[in-house]
């Protein structure tokens, strides 16, 4: 019987590693089955090459899996595996025909693993077993790992905190079982500078005498401030952002720490300066947390030397020092100056150069500054907009503008998504149930990973006081969120967000979409995209779209039917998996389409679309009631609820087709909801707020300013149906 290499209890069978850490190990997979393979264990393999459906990855000689596509976290071009390259995959089933299917691994690299095994057929054994080495050979590491030690004194325990438990002479290196191939190397070089006469420094205070040294935890001794490096401390500081110039050298970096990951193997820390951030690998040994005491927030400084992991620019810290006093100030003045310069952007430009945009142009640059100011924190930004054409609209031309910064910002390649994120709203209503997931999620990011509270960007919703309880919850947390909307809005709202931008709020009197308003604070976030969102406008309008902007649309190459068509296409894409971002399909049909894929979604749109209205046309009941024409359709009963179009949009299109003259109203009414649009300006609270006087047992509400929704309680269907008929003619 075996014991676990990671808890250290009985595994029956004589493996190593029971069934609750079987996630948290990487395996050498030395079969020649893939029955063999156990499901949802990770493995190392090669990369074979590239299908338009997927990746095969080689598990072993003659044992092969498909990665497909759709377990990756990004598109499968941007992947930059090449034929030959060592990954990690995780093995999701293998099928009766004995074809493997591979799921994606976040972790590509040993030291993120909590511990390495060989799995040869159906055993297990840690690799040291088949390495060349012997018990002897390990015996003889250890004798002169302890001479060593012995001969170093005290001194040695302070040096030992990033680099590894135990250092050996570095003519033979030796791997522990859990510690990576790379903090070997690592430790083999700076022992070889030692015998140079380098004397570097693995991750302490170097300056102290061996009698000044007491038994303090290393940590500690580096969170005092000493210097740290070689003894003359000749190190220059050097800034994040040129490290992808310095792949191979030694450096000395000055930041804050924007960010802290314990992984498998070292304690990742983000370090942030005027220039970058970059991720600083600090090891003790597998799973623990190097540096406790350090925090988001805190100044530091570390010498470490640069490497390049997956493309992905890191330092491997071999000496990292907490900042106080002057030396931390100075640090976070100069990010701080540098922060306020390069957050405000210089002005607003408005696409087309619409005069309404440019009378809300403080605004608007309040929140560009907010996004700009985040990504240069290194603070997530979770866009929230409603799952309609409009909404994707917006929230597309935010990504749009924000995805370079943040990769320009950040060396790690996925960091564009993990700093940013886009949410749709079924309903554009930032209510509790949506402002719940978001506190969830971020505590736990908070908690979990060390990340700073998001920026909180509402665009189409979260203006009006529907939303008002939802806002609130976030405002506990002290987070920021800055709301942009160009249709109605509450003046009581303007308190409840640290920015506010609306027509409506600052008087202004216009015929804006919120994908037009929001295309204009993208140009002013990123203005090298500006070319990219010059056809986004006239997208976002269903009808009546301004001249403006339909000829900015044509000089960008969109003529009125492919605008039609991508209009289409993102709402009929929009109403399916309506919670998902949908993040490179949107992308491919907004930014990377020649015509093809619009054109092939938008036809969809429109067969579903008539099968649709020519079902509800058929069973729509009209009424005239003080010379208001009313047109009835139950939606409950003569729709396809649980299908395209939503109810929204079939409503919209019913009204737009069958609207005559200044005095008409279109009704859909269900179980316990129903939508209203009329010909004239017409109050939907005013509407309720009638009807629930009318039918006072029926507890109406207004539901949803934007989308014309009200609730009732379902008994009271029928009262609440005539008292809406009613509520609507006095209010013409």
């Amino acid at each position: 019987m075996g014991s676990c290499i990671i808890c250290g209890v009985a595994v029956d069978g004589g493996g190593r590693i029971c069934d609750s850490h079987q996630e948290d190990v990487a395996f050498d997979f030395r079969g020649n089955s893939p029955d063999q393979l156990v499901p949802s264990r990770f493995y190392r393999g090669v990369v074979d090459g590239y299908a338009e459906f997927g990746v095969f990855v080689d598990l072993a000689p003659g044992v092969t899996g498909l990665l497909h596509r759709s377990e990756l976290d990004r598109r499968l071009d941007s992947l930059d595996w090449e034929p030959g390259d060592d990954v990690f995959v995780q093995v999701k089933g293998v099928r009766d025909n004995g074809n493997i299917d591979l799921g994606w691994s976040i972790r590509q690299a040993d030291r993120e693993f909590r511990g390495i095994l060989v799995q040869d057929g159906d055993t297990e054994h840690l690799p040291e077993a088949v390495d060349d080495g012997d018990d002897e050979d390990e015996a003889d590491a250890d004798a002169d790992t302890a001479d060593r030690d012995e001969s170093a004194g005290s001194a040695t325990e302070v040096e030992s905190n990033d680099s590894g438990a135990n250092d050996v002479d570095a003519s033979e290196p030796e791997t522990s079982e859990f510690e990576p191939a790379d903090v070997a190397d690592a430790e083999q070089d700076g022992d070889a500078a030692d015998d140079t006469g380098g004397e570097a420094e693995s991750d302490a205070v170097a300056s102290a005498d061996d009698d000044e040294i007491d038994d303090r935890d290393p940590a500690i001794e580096a969170a005092e401030g000493d210097d740290i490096g070689s003894p003359d401390d000749d190190h220059e500081r050097v800034e994040i952002g040129t490290l992808s110039d310095a792949i191979g050298e030694s450096v000395r970096i000055d930041g804050e720490v924007v960010g802290v990951r314990q992984t498998g193997g070292p304690t990742v820390f983000e370090i942030g300066d005027e220039t970058g951030v970059v991720d600083v690998a600090a090891f003790v040994e597998p799973g623990v947390r190097a540096h406790p005491n350090v925090e988001v927030g805190d100044a530091v400084r570390i010498d470490g030397g640069v490497e390049s992991h997956r493309g992905d620019v890191q330092v491997e810290s071999e000496a990292l020092v907490l900042l106080d006093g002057e030396e931390a100030e100075a640090v976070r003045r100069r990010l701080a100056e540098a922060l306020t310069a390069e957050a405000r952007p210089e002005g607003l430009q408005p696409l087309a150069g619409d005069e309404a945009v440019a009378q809300l142009a403080d605004g608007l640059l309040d929140a560009a500054e907010a996004v700009r100011r985040a990504v240069l924190e290194s603070r997530p930004i979770v866009v929230r907009h409603p799952a309609t054409a409009d909404g994707y609209v917006a929230g597309a031309a935010v990504e749009r503008a924000v995805l370079p910064l943040i990769r320009d910002e950040h060396a790690k390649s996925d960091a564009e998504y993990h700093y940013f994120t886009r949410r749709p709203l079924e309903d554009p209503v930032y209510d509790m149930d949506a402002a719940t997931n978001d506190a969830t999620r971020m505590l736990q990011d908070r908690d979990r990973h060390d990340e700073k509270l998001p920026l909180f960007l509402l665009v189409g919703t979260g203006s009006t006081v529907e939303s008002a309880d939802g806002i609130e919850l976030l405002s506990v947390y002290g987070v920021d969120a800055v709301v942009v909307d160009a249709e109605v809005a509450d003046a009581e709202t303007r308190e409840a967000v640290d920015t506010l931008v609306s027509p409506e709020i600052d008087g202004v009197d216009a015929d804006l979409s919120t994908g037009a308003l929001v295309a204009s604070l993208a140009s002013a976030v990123n203005d090298e995209v500006r070319s990219d969102l010059r056809h986004l406008p006239a997208v976002s309008y269903w009808d009546e779209t301004p001249d403006r902007y339909v000829d900015l649309a044509r000089s960008a190459g969109y003529d009125a039917e492919r605008v039609a068509e991508l209009r289409e296409a993102v709402a009929l894409e929009a109403y399916y998996q309506s919670y998902q971002d949908k993040r490179e399909l949107v992308t491919d049909l907004l930014f990377d389409d020649s015509g093809n894929l619009a054109a092939h979604v938008s036809e969809q749109f429109r067969e579903k679309l008539e099968t649709e209205v020519g079902t509800a046309s058929e069973n729509v009941v009209t009424e005239a009631v003080d010379g208001v024409e009313f047109a009835l359709l139950d939606t409950d009963g003569y729709t396809h609820r649980y299908d395209f179009p939503p109810t929204p949009l079939l409503l919209d299109d019913l009204h737009r087709r069958n609207a005559n003259g200044e005095a008409y109203a279109t009704v859909g009414i269900g179980t316990d909801e129903l939508y209203l649009r009329t010909t004239a300006d017409v109050s939907i609270r005013d509407v309720a707020a009638r009807a629930a006087e009318i039918a006072p047992a029926a507890d109406v509400t207004t539901a949803g300013l934007r989308e014309g929704k009200i609730e009732f309680l379902s008994g009271e269907r029928d009262a609440v149906e005539d008292a809406i008929v009613a509520a609507v003619a006095d209010a013409f």
